[in-house]
């Protein structure tokens, strides 16, 4: 963490332009976002005329909302990059941080699309050796990204830029630093199979049909997707919370964000203690 924040590190070489990194860096996401967008088109049409089910629900519907979600993650980082400074912002930390993020995004959807289309689960799957290989590297995939994020949060909450709004500022930083490390928790609870066995359910059904319009949570028993949910999206709450402080009511930045973040904690651990104790969100 030391070198990440290192000047050498951090700021941009002399020998690119001021705008060449933070350019490639705000490509590469818009790229990966382009991809996540892409992948979507199809796995919608496919939503509408293949019937094959998998956890009593169409094999398409955990691509479509993985796209979603990865693409609004790496929207939130291209939205807030312009409130880092400016050369920290050009610097090869934020471009490596950024990089990270859209590769292994790209290869996560990559593989759960595939495995839709093959009729096959992508999460908690180890039924062959490439099966259980796939889930493993995912894994991994899946905490450098969010580790990716929690790097971003951080350069954002130690190098702002002089004139970035205190709410956004503070919104964006510990938006994506406490929402990266629920995330990282609840994440591990959830694939750890340690927790009603392998899957999301505690209790109840194990089926995803019948579950809560739009989430598809489960309506019979604890689903432990419920806190990883909320805690993922603290990356967008408090951004948006620091946003409409910063316009409304900016001498309450601070305090707003403060009680922002203790809620958005405080939500995670309630529905995280409920799945646990095998109770349906609702």
């Amino acid at each position: 963490m030391t070198l990440f924040f290192d000047d050498r590190f951090v700021s941009a070489p002399a020998q690119e332009g001021p705008l060449a990194t933070e350019q490639r860096a705000r490509r590469l996401l818009v790229v990966g976002m382009g991809l996540q967008a892409a992948l979507a088109i199809p796995s919608l049409i496919a939503l509408g005329i293949d019937d094959r089910l998998l956890n009593d629900v169409s094999v398409w519907i955990k691509p479509i909302k993985f796209q979603a979600s990865l693409l609004m993650m790496l929207a939130t980082i291209l939205l807030l990059l312009p409130v880092i400074e400016a050369r920290t912002r050009a610097g090869r930390a934020v471009w490596l941080a950024c990089l990270i993020a859209v590769i292994t995004a790209t290869g996560e959807i990559l593989y759960i699309t595939l495995q839709a289309a093959r009729g096959r689960a992508s999460h908690f799957n180890s039924d062959t050796p490439v099966e259980a290989i796939a889930y493993s590297v995912m894994g991994v995939g899946a905490a450098l990204l969010v580790l990716s994020s929690l790097a971003i949060g951080f350069v954002i909450l130690l190098r702002p830029r002089a004139d970035a709004p205190q709410g956004l500022r503070l919104g964006g930083g510990w938006g994506l630093v406490l929402g990266s490390m629920a995330t990282l928790f609840t994440a591990f609870a959830l694939g750890s199979g340690e927790i009603g066995g392998p899957g999301h359910w505690v209790g109840g059904v194990r089926t995803d049909l019948g579950g809560l319009p739009l989430f598809g949570w489960s309506r019979t028993g604890g689903d432990l997707r419920v806190p990883h949910f909320f805690a993922t999206h603290i990356m967008q709450a408090l951004p948006i919370l620091g946003l409409l402080l910063d316009r409304l009511a900016p001498r309450l930045a601070r305090a707003g964000i403060l009680i922002g973040a203790f809620v958005s904690l405080a939500v995670v651990v309630a529905t995280f203690a409920q799945a646990v104790l095998g109770q349906p969100f609702l």
